[in-house]
């Protein structure tokens, strides 16, 4: 067994998005202080590095349209509220009231997605930061001005560092994309280990789903806006989009292998069989390994002897367990099982091939053209005035989420002036990152910083009262930076983890550092963090169950079309490329979905958790459902079976639709009985098939069990 050497990891975290944000975000705050330092004006250093930081907040990955525009958006309203707040804080009647409204307002903004709500999260910090700032309306003015320098500082930075290589956050995303896909196929493999844990494994194969379609949908979004690569005018961009698509065709075909593992241990555990797929697969995920790494190093990758050798030794075992089963020790439906897994294998190695064969041809201008109605798969979002008069509701859950952040912002504001501590606006600061829409988020979220900032606390003191040489200070200081900046998407705890320390070294440098400022800065954090999870669980509360029935409705109307498009395949032998892939790409958006959904459940009180079972059940099923759709979809384009009729199949296809459409209807409308809904008989009369005869017509016969047992589930589910 291949274990990845850890100098892999390294170099792979080295050459990610990840540590490229944490570089870029680090040079671009660190920069203006240390320039200024030298010239004797750390102040006005100190204050363009807080522009910096405060754009740094919304440029994260993405397309460079919407990064430029979001922080040329934010650089114009820090630079705003930034003089209101430094001219009016004096005043604390007046700047506790514009601390709500703007809380209210900025909050409303998780409606236009994430990037709009992280400008909110910008301008609300450069607001705290500001709060007991008091100074002469002259240095307001200078104040403000500098932030702006350092808000137009960053932001052409990043502009410049995204000329200078365009692809190259589209190589790391891909990349990234890549390494949860073989992540995918490592955790399936773990099904032919034996005495393996089915429920624990399936569970994770769900929450690695969610991953991987966060990943393609984020490279996804940089590949189909990336002008460069939509004019299709290099052959890098060509290259990328080809690997992209075949990657998530890949992907599909990985989806489409689905069995009843506990018969295939029962049966051939004793022939030692099913280690050899267990491997071969893992051998398959550690090419999908050395692609990504190839992407984001720049190399050509190769494809392994030893992968090879893995493949062929599974087809001489199989044949040969086949041959010797002359006195039917073997179930024969089970040896049909082994083959046509071997063969899925052999499919999926086959496009491992032909990515790596993209390789050979990258830098060539013969590089072919990949297929693909861009336009179709970007999802636009609207940002009209409407949308936000809209959800001035209650039942709007982003309306809700706005008044809690109100109601907590201002009752943190009142307790950080009643504490009166030197740097009580960290208590805002704490409610401000922690705050999120839903209670199982805020409380994630709450945990984490608890945890990174009472051990970076430590960590800090240690530091500061052991180490007094001040270059030695700063280089653990650059090291925390980075390590923060890198980690705050990837692990949030390791990130407050370095920021901690971060911090405790700044003031250090600035005379302000003592084992008190570690102190106060935990007391702060716990503060803030019991305002924030107390309200998210007793004020305008959130919770996942009231979003549950959309969901499931959602996974439900994609796996019917899904499974519209594949029976034109059978019926109509037509195959639209962009709406095929389409309905394929909203498949695992809804299962991505409500896998998340159904997993932040858990993080809530019991008396919330309604029909956890059954929406256990619910999500299995819906993941099996759309397996099997894969699998009749390949069986069509890769199998070439040849019919003279299908005309047999369709009371059958027919039937799933109506179980799938009753199901829906269960769910909008809480029906509460079981209507004599019948299984259509799989009949073989007049279809008849040259090649794999029992494939098609039972994978049309799994699929309407699939869907009955679905109907029957939608009946108990009541929301």
């Amino acid at each position: 067994m291949q274990i990845r050497q850890p100098i892999r990891n390294i170099q792979d975290f080295l050459l990610s998005t990840y540590f490229a944000d944490g570089l870029r975000i680090t040079i671009g705050v660190l920069l203006p202080s240390l320039i200024f330092a030298q010239f004797g004006m750390l102040k006005y250093g100190m204050t363009l590095s807080l522009g910096a930081l405060c754009v740094s907040v919304v440029d994260s990955p993405g397309p460079m349209v919407h990064r430029r525009n979001a922080m040329l958006i934010t650089t114009a309203l820090i630079f705003t509220f930034s003089i209101i707040t430094g001219l009016t804080n004096k005043n604390h009647y007046f700047i506790g009231f514009l601390l709500a409204i703007s809380s209210f307002i900025f909050s409303m903004f998780y409606i236009y997605g994430l990037r709009a709500a992280s400008v909110g999260t910008a301008v609300l910090l450069i607001m705290v930061l500001s709060i007991d700032d008091i100074r002469p309306w002259q240095e307001v003015m200078l104040h403000s001005a500098l932030v702006l320098a350092g808000s137009l500082w960053y932001t052409g930075l990043s502009y410049l560092v995204y000329r200078l290589r365009p692809f190259r956050l589209v190589q790391q995303s891909l990349s990234d994309s890549i390494i949860e896909v073989a992540e995918f196929l490592r955790e399936k493999a773990k099904f032919y280990h034996q005495n393996n844990n089915y429920e624990k494994t399936y569970a994770d194969l769900l929450q690695l789903q969610v991953s991987v379609h966060e990943k393609q949908d984020a490279v996804r979004e940089l590949l189909f806006r990336t002008r460069e690569i939509v004019r299709d005018s290099t052959p890098e961009g060509r290259f990328l989009l080809l690997v992209f698509v075949d990657m998530v065709d890949l992907f599909e075909q990985v989806m489409s292998t689905y069995y009843n593992y506990q018969q295939l241990h029962d049966q051939f555990d004793k022939a030692g069989i099913l280690s050899d797929y267990e491997m071969a697969i893992k051998r398959i995920s550690y090419a999908l390994d050395d692609i990504a790494f190839a992407l984001k190093s720049g190399g050509t990758p190769v494809v392994s002897k030893r992968l090879l050798i893995e493949i062929e030794r599974l087809k001489i075992k199989i044949n040969h367990l086949e041959k010797n089963n002359q006195n039917q020790e073997y179930n024969t439906l089970g040896i049909i099982a082994l083959k046509n897994i071997e063969v899925n294998i052999e499919n999926i190695l086959s496009r491992v091939k032909t990515i790596f064969s993209y390789f050979k041809v990258r830098n060539s201008k013969d590089i072919r053209q990949a297929e693909v109605d861009t336009e179709k798969f970007i999802t636009r979002q609207k940002f009209d005035f409407k949308l936000f008069t809209e959800n001035l509701t209650y039942s709007s859950s982003t309306f809700r989420h706005s008044l809690r952040v109100t109601v907590v912002m201002l009752l943190g504001f009142v307790v950080s002036l009643a504490l009166d501590f030197s740097h009580s606006y960290w208590i805002l600061l704490t409610i401000l990152v922690i705050s999120k829409p839903g209670f199982s988020l805020t409380k994630e979220r709450n945990y984490q910083r608890l945890i990174g900032t009472t051990v970076g606390a430590f960590v800090g003191m240690g530091v500061l009262t052991y180490i007094h040489d001040r270059n030695t200070l700063f280089v653990i200081l650059l090291i925390c930076m980075i390590g923060c900046y890198s980690f705050q998407r990837k692990n949030y705890v390791v990130s407050v983890l370095f920021m901690t320390p971060y911090i405790l070294i700044l003031f250090d440098f600035l005379g302000m550092g003592s084992i008190a400022l570690a102190k106060e800065r935990i007391y702060d954090t716990f503060i803030g963090s019991g305002i924030a999870l107390l309200a998210s669980y007793s004020l305008f509360p959130t919770w996942e169950y009231e979003n549950l029935k959309e969901a499931m409705v959602d996974i439900l109307k994609a796996n019917k079309t899904y499974y519209d498009q594949v029976k034109k395949l059978y019926f109509e032998k037509s195959y639209n490329r962009t709406d095929y892939k389409l309905a394929r790409k909203e498949v695992y958006v809804s299962t991505a979905n409500l896998a998340s959904l159904f997993q932040r459940m858990f993080s809530e009180p019991k008396s919330k958790q309604l029909f956890i079972k059954e929406v256990h059940q619910f999500t299995a099923l819906s993941h099996l459902l759309s397996s099997y759709v894969a699998t009749l979809s390949l069986y069509n384009k890769e199998h070439e079976f040849i019919f003279e009729s299908f005309d047999h199949l369709k009371p059958i296809a027919n039937n799933t639709n109506y179980l799938l459409d009753t199901a829906i209807e269960n769910l909008l409308q809480g029906t509460s009985t079981i209507d004599n809904v019948p299984l259509i008989r799989l009949n073989d009369n007049g279809l008849s098939a040259k090649k794999g005869e029992d494939l098609v017509p039972e994978q049309f016969d799994l699929i309407q069990k699939v869907a009955y047992d679905i109907y029957k589930l939608s009946v108990k589910i009541k929301l």
